[in-house]
């Protein structure tokens, strides 16, 4: 096993595959840089294309196929801003801007009055519906056919092993 892939004491099977990082490899920083560079160059032609063909931020297009995807197409705001990745303070200003545009409403729960559901309308659905075929096609394009069967498996692998979150974060 090589130095910094062996688990630790108190370390799950997340942590096992994690080099030790005071001695990175000369290839570490250019992969890195490599990843940040592919996401952000692939998220920002996706927003290009759906504000372009559907005035729709990919923030927003994110959001609605959340609640799409959702029983009776609603998520408590706590949840969606899991699943969207933002803050909750950043999916209350996108939620606003989105009420506003009449693609999505709140909600009251009624188990907690405190909670709150952000509900797909159907102008919402509406979007989201004309927008996921330019989505589909923008990531096939952008991602996809860039990969062979092999490429696209052990990508696969990769990157379930970038999204495997460690039992504790610092």
């Amino acid at each position: 096993m090589t130095r910094g892939a062996q688990t630790r004491p108190g370390q799950g099977r997340a942590r096992a595959y994690h080099r030790d990082v005071t001695t990175p490899s000369s290839a570490e920083p250019a992969v890195w840089r490599t990843l940040l560079r592919a996401q952000v160059l692939i998220s920002r032609r996706l927003q290009a294309l759906l504000l372009a063909e559907h005035d729709l931020a990919l923030g927003s297009y994110e959001v609605l196929r959340h609640l799409g995807e959702s029983p009776n197409g609603k998520l408590r705001m706590n949840d969606l801003a899991d699943r969207v990745l933002l803050s909750r303070s950043g999916l209350t200003r996108l939620v606003d801007r989105m009420q506003r545009e009449g693609l999505v409403a709140r909600a009251s729960c009624a188990s907690d009055a405190r909670g709150l559901f952000a509900v797909l309308t159907p102008a919402g659905r509406a979007r989201l519906d004309a927008a996921t075929p330019t989505y589909q096609q923008a990531v096939r394009e952008y991602l996809l056919s860039r990969l062979d069967q092999d490429d696209l498996e052990q990508f696969g692998v990769i990157l379930d092993k970038l999204a495997d979150e460690p039992a504790c974060v610092p």
